[in-house]
Formats: structure tokens, C-alpha cells, sequence
């Protein structure tokens, strides 16, 4: 039976924490850009309608 081998921290970090930390800026940019930069109300931030209106105007034909 061949031996199994041991992942190393590094992996862990590389599949599970980079990611995790790529969609937390994601969501923290997204944030800002449309509190601060859009002068709109946090609460806006995390309703479905308001991103499907971004995308809509975004990708407008």
C-alpha cells in the first residue's frame, strides 16, 4: 500500500485562506466604492436589487 502523503500548511493556506481572503476584499471594495465613492447607505450594499441595477446599467446593450 503506497504511503500517503502529508500536506503541507502552505497547501491549506493556498486552497482554503487565500480565497476566503479574495472574496472578503471583494466584498469590502464593493462596500466602499459604493458608500464612499457612490455617497449611498451601507444597507443598500448588501440588497440583490441594488448590484442587479449595477450590472444592468454595466451591461446595458
Amino acid at each position: 500500500m503506497p504511503a500517503r502523503r502529508k500536506r503541507s500548511k502552505w497547501t491549506i493556506i493556498q486552497w482554503f485562506v487565500i480565497p476566503l481572503l479574495l472574496l472578503l476584499a471583494l466584498g469590502g471594495g464593493m462596500a466602499a466604492g459604493y458608500v464612499i465613492l457612490g455617497k449611498k447607505e451601507l444597507s443598500d450594499v448588501f440588497q440583490w436589487s441594488t448590484w442587479k441595477h449595477v450590472y444592468d446599467l454595466v451591461f446595458a446593450p
